[in-house]
């Protein structure tokens, strides 16, 4: 089984910054795309910002200037720095992987996590 797990949420005042983290554990064989998506109250899930397992990365428009992706691939894990938060930024945020386990090597599988809650507010 393979299981992400997102930390890093909290309340945070307009401007200020925080950093989400999500580590992958499991049977894991390798992964390709890690990225970010968010969900607002009343609103679909959007996509905030992916990368790839060579590090090439993509945001979103409202992403784009005030937060960063990155991972590390060794550890299995991503993170994303949020800079310059506003109070659109609340949101629930999951962490999503394709990955390929042991127990199937020749598949990719898609995961998520949890969710971790963010939320800026003064």
């Amino acid at each position: 089984q393979v299981q992400l797990v997102e930390s890093g949420g909290g309340l945070v005042q307009p401007g200020g910054s925080l950093r989400l983290s999500c580590a992958a554990s499991g049977s894991i064989f390798s992964i390709s795309t890690m990225a970010w998506y968010r969900q607002a109250p009343g609103k679909q899930r959007e996509l905030v910002a992916t990368t790839t397992s060579i590090g090439s990365t993509s945001y979103a428009g409202s992403a784009k200037g005030r937060f960063t992706i990155s991972r590390d691939n060794a550890k299995n894990t991503v993170y994303l720095q949020m800079n310059s938060l506003k109070p659109e930024d609340t949101a629930v945020y999951y962490c999503y992987a394709e990955v390929r386990p042991y127990r199937d090597q020749n598949r990719w599988y898609e995961y998520w996590g949890q969710g971790t809650q963010v939320t800026v507010s003064s």
